[in-house]
This record gives structure tokens, C-alpha cells and sequence, in this order.
């Protein structure tokens, strides 16, 4: 349907999100889709348009852009199929909503329903494939921005407003439904636009300096975050305040990244007693920290101030966050901390908070000792425990790796070993629903193929990933992983409210709940063979470096990998 001077929808579309600074496109589409793929294989699509990733599954594409995004911190465009697809990839949405990653999502539809001559619309429309309102109805709640695209002429500054929102601050998913009618129309080349990116301001500096008077006034200050790491450059600017306040830093609960340099000696580990923490400190300085403390009311009773800095620290999308705060700074964290860096500096001579941070280093380091010595010590026993197989992959990763992890009951003892992984080495891949980690692995592989990849996962979540699909696209893609499954036997943690609730009930008297039946294991390894990867199971801690060194030589050589690590159940043995 183009003409003399015209270009396709698709076309128009595809070179809209390119310049706009989107350069990957994961996907896993339907045939609402047919004008987008024809403009993918033009001869000039590799110079006009992104890369086009096909996924096999919406929960695996939408993982990949929130990987590869969480890695590189660009913006990726991800490709759906119209409805069912949408509500596939709703729970990725939502994480994506709550994490702030941004992302813009694009599903097909229909507003002629073959009604229209010369479009070869379907009957499928008429049925199976349309609600009232379309996608961009059903999937609102779970994006920052919904949109169901009403003119054709309207294509191109509707995909360039959303690659703007989803880039503005608080930062998240855009959504646009895009009926094929409009892909298929003749759009007029029009001359390139600029392409103005979203710059997101640091924070007032009227509040930056209130924020580095309370700094500075403070005797025994602490540093807590959960996604500093989000930001490389953030990572930087950070060490640089701690080392000026003589301030430890500590992991939050649920750290998101490799937010401070897990070797430094002011870093004081993953989520210490924050009751503890509090009764010895005057300030806590929460620096994109979404739960500091729980319960809530933890920071209500304590005597020392406590202070937030991030993008969006009230976290507009929780239906709760009851935290005490006696100064709260919104603002983009990397130029905000270093603009606060600088006015710290000014106020505390180099070198006056010495003695205070020596004392800090003395404890973390005993600290570090103690979880190298666990580590050391599990690996003696008959059995496999999650610290051993942290410390080994800790020993065995080489330099540069990434580690995505979605694991719950693992999840401490894994991070407390990886001390060798730089900053933009550790993503987690666990918020809400599960069912993202090695879709997330797969974005961060197709971010950096040069680096090893290692996705550590549970055998629950492993059930809630679309693993078939996601195999499929790593073998496709030639995106090699080193896939860690954690077999506790099935549903370790909820097994664990069980008890903790009911430590006398029904349920923790029977074999079931309390862990004794073990039920058939699955071959899991035989799903990485079926792909023609590398799997094998481990029952035996002498065995764990051994089977990680093997599969990190198939990875090396191109090919997926899966190592089972058989762990004996909690309250009874293999």
C-alpha cells in the first residue's frame, strides 16, 4: 500500500523507535504482526530499523527487555501478540512498573474487523483474538502509560511520546496498541525529527544541601540500599560519600543489584538486624531503599533520623509504604549523589572520619570471615547446602559475569558469597510473581555477549518460567547460558510459612508440609539435552565445582547449560 514518497506503518514505526535510541526489539508476536516482519526484511532494515529478537513467549520477551535494560540501562521496545499476549506478559508489566525499568510495549489489534477492502484482516478478530477496549484496556494497571493508537496519522508521535514517558522519572513501561489497519497504511516520509531524549534532573539543590548538612552533623551514620547498582555510575559516587562520612553500607532485604563493592571494607553485607543497626546509629541514610525495615513501625521507634534519596523514594505504585522519614530528596540518583558528594566533601575534612570507618572495617571484615568460613564449612558436609554452591560459584565465575538470580529461600545465601562480582554484575529476577529469571538472564546475555551469564533458580520458580520457549530462544539467539537449578524438593518456602505459623499444626505433622515425601524428581537436565545444551544433576558437594567447571566449559563453547544442585529437604534427608 505504499506509493511514490510513502512508507508503510510499519516502516514509519520501526524507524520512529530507532531514533529514538531503541536498538533491540524482543518479541514473541502474532499475526497481527505480518506488516511489521514484511518491513524487517527489507534490504535496509539492518541500517534503519533495531535488532528483532523472536522470543517464543510474551513472559520470555518481556524478561529479555527487562534484562537487557536492567544491564545497559537503555531503552528496549518489546513486540506482543494483541490480548492474550498482553495478558501473558501483564505479570512482566507490573514488575517492570514496580522496578522502574523502562520499556515500550507494543500490541497488535484491530478496528475493522475485515470490514475494511484491501486488508486482510481475519476472522479470527471477529472472536478470538478482541475484549471491549482492546489490550491497552486490559493491561492499565500494570503500565505507566496505556494507549490504544484511534488515527493512523497519529503512528509515529505516539511511539516517540512513549519512548518518552517510559524514559521520564519515576521511569517504567509504555503501552501502545497498534491496530495492523494503521502498520498497513501509507504513511509520507516525513524529514527526521530530532530525536530529544528525556533528561531527568538531579535533585533540588536547596534539598541537597539540607540533606548534606544532616550528613555531616551525624556522628555514626549508616548507608542502605537496595538499587544504587541499578545505575553504574551511581555505584561510584556512592563509595565516594561512604568513604568521606566513614559510613558502612549495607544491603537492604532484597537488593537488586550489585549496589556497593562487595570487597571494599566498608561494605557491611545483605540484610543485617536492622533493629540492631538502628539502636547504634544516628542516621540512616536510605539511598533507593524500598523496605529498609520491617516491620514499618521499626523506624517509628527508633531514635536515629532517617533520610531517603532516589527517583521516586514515596514508591507511588505501593499501596503501602509506612516509613518514618525525617528528609526525603527525589531526584536521579548517579547526579544526585554526586552533587551531595561534593557538598559533604566541603564540610568534612579528608580523612577526619578515619578512626570511625577503621572501626567499621574491623567488623565487616570479621563479618565477611564468618560467611567465607559457612561457605568453607558446608562443603564438608554429606550433603549439598546453598551456601556451598555459592561459594563455589563465587570461586569458578570468571571475571565479568553476571549473575541473574531468582531464587527466595536461597536467596541470602547465594549473595552473601558472590564477593568477586563488579557492580552490573548481579540482577535479581524474583519481584512478585516469579517466572522471569531466565528470560531476564537471556536479556542480559543479549546486552553483553562477551560475558558469562549465570541464572541461579529454584526448582518452584524453574516450574513458573516458560523454560521450553526460553531454551528454545537461547539455542536460537545464540545466547549461552549457565543455568543453576536449586531442587529443594519443590516449594521450600511455603513450606516454611507452614511451620513458622503453625509449628504444632495439622500440616506440619504430615510428611507433605514438613518435607519428608519427596516426590519423583524430574530429569531436568534432559530439558537443556532436548536443546542440545549440557545438563547433569549433583548430589554430592565434592561434586558442585566439578559439574559448574563442565558446564562453564559447554558455555564457553556456545551452548546452554543446566546443573541440578539436589539439596536435601529441610527436616529430613535424601
Amino acid at each position: 500500500m505504499d506509493g511514490p514518497g510513502t512508507i508503510s506503518g510499519a516502516h514509519a514505526l520501526l524507524r520512529t523507535l530507532r531514533r529514538m535510541g531503541v536498538e533491540k526489539i524482543f518479541a514473541s508476536p502474532g499475526s497481527d504482526w505480518a506488516p511489521l516482519w514484511e518491513a524487517l526484511a527489507m534490504p535496509s532494515a539492518r541500517e534503519e530499523f533495531p535488532e528483532y529478537l523472536s522470543s517464543r513467549h510474551e513472559e520470555t520477551a518481556i524478561a529479555m527487555a527487562s534484562g537487557y535494560a536492567k544491564s545497559t540501562g537503555k531503552l528496549p521496545a518489546v513486540v506482543l501478540h494483541t490480548t492474550v499476549g498482553a495478558l501473558h506478559a501483564a505479570m512482566g508489566m507490573r514488575a517492570a512498573l514496580h522496578e522502574r525499568i523502562p520499556m515500550v510495549l507494543l500490541a497488535g489489534e484491530s478496528i475493522s474487523f475485515g470490514e475494511r477492502p484491501g486488508y486482510g484482516i481475519g476472522p479470527q478478530w471477529l472472536r478470538l483474538l478482541t475484549d471491549v477496549g482492546g489490550p491497552a484496556r486490559l493491561v492499565a494497571p500494570c503500565v505507566k502509560w496505556s494507549f490504544g493508537l484511534n488515527d493512523s496519522a497519529l503512528l509515529a508521535a505516539t511511539i516517540e511520546r512513549a519512548c518518552r514517558i517510559a524514559t521520564s522519572a519515576p521511569v517504567g513501561p509504555a503501552f501502545v496498541s497498534v491496530p495492523t489497519e494503521f502498520l498497513m497504511d501509507a504513511h509520507r516520509e516525513e524529514a527526521t525529527r530530532a530525536a530529544a531524549p528525556v533528561r531527568n534532573p538531579a535533585a533540588d539543590p536547596a534539598a541537597l544541601d539540607e540533606l548534606a548538612q544532616m550528613l555531616s552533623a551525624a556522628k555514626r551514620p549508616v548507608i542502605l540500599t537496595e538499587e544504587a547498582g541499578k545505575d553504574v555510575a551511581a555505584v561510584d559516587r556512592l563509595v565516594g560519600l561512604a568513604e568521606t562520612l566513614g559510613a558502612p553500607v549495607f544491603d537492604a532485604w532484597q537488593p537488586g543489584y550489585m549496589n556497593f563493592p562487595r570487597r571494599h571494607p566498608l561494605y557491611g553485607g545483605v540484610a543485617p538486624d536492622m533493629k540492631a543497626l538502628l539502636e547504634e546509629s544516628d542516621l540512616l541514610f536510605c539511598v533507593e531503599t524500598v523496605v529498609p525495615a520491617h516491620p514499618p513501625s521499626l523506624l517509628s521507634g527508633s531514635k536515629a533520623r532517617v533520610a531517603f534519596l532516589g527517583e521516586d523514594p514515596l514508591h507511588t505504585h505501593l499501596p503501602y509504604w509506612g516509613f518514618r522519614s525525617d528528609l526525603t530528596v527525589a531526584g536521579a540518583l548517579a547526579p544526585s549523589l554526586a552533587l551531595l558528594a561534593e557538598r559533604v566533601a566541603r564540610t568534612i575534612p579528608k580523612g577526619s572520619r578515619s578512626a570511625i570507618a577503621g572501626e567499621w572495617a574491623g567488623r565487616n571484615a570479621k563479618l565477611h570471615e564468618a560467611l567465607r568460613e559457612r561457605g568453607r564449612a558446608s562443603g564438608a558436609r554429606s550433603q549439598i547446602e546453598s551456601a556451598w554452591i555459592g561459594h563455589e560459584l563465587n570461586a569458578v565465575l570468571p571475571e565479568g559475569a553476571i549473575v541473574v538470580d531468582e531464587t527466595i529461600t536461597h536467596r541470602h545465601d547465594i549473595v552473601r558469597q558472590l564477593e568477586r562480582l563488579a557492580p552490573g554484575g548481579f540482577l535479581s529476577a524474583s519481584y512478585g510473581g516469579l517466572g522471569m529469571g531466565i528470560g531476564t538472564a537471556l536479556g542480559a546475555k543479549a546486552a553483553h555477549p562477551g560475558r558469562t551469564v549465570a541464572v541461579t533458580i529454584g526448582d518452584g520458580a524453574f516450574f513458573y518460567n516458560p523454560v521450553i520457549a526460553s531454551f528454545g530462544a537461547a539455542q536460537e539467539l545464540k545466547l549461552p547460558l549457565l543455568v543453576v537449578l536449586f531442587n529443594n524438593a519443590g516449594y521450600l518456602s511455603q513450606k516454611l510459612d507452614v511451620v513458622r505459623e503453625y509449628p504444632e499444626g495439622w500440616a506440619a505433622r504430615t510428611k507433605q508440609f514438613a518435607g519428608l515425601s519427596i516426590a519423583p524428581r524430574p530429569d531436568y537436565p534432559a530439558l537443556a539435552r532436548a536443546f542440545g545444551g549440557y545438563g547433569e544433576s549433583v548430589e554430592q558437594p565434592a561434586g558442585v565445582r566439578p559439574a559448574l567447571l563442565r558446564a562453564l566449559d559447554a558455555v564457553s563453547k556456545g551452548t546452554l547449560a543446566l546443573v541440578e544442585m539436589v539439596l536435601a529437604p529441610v527436616g529430613g534427608s535424601r
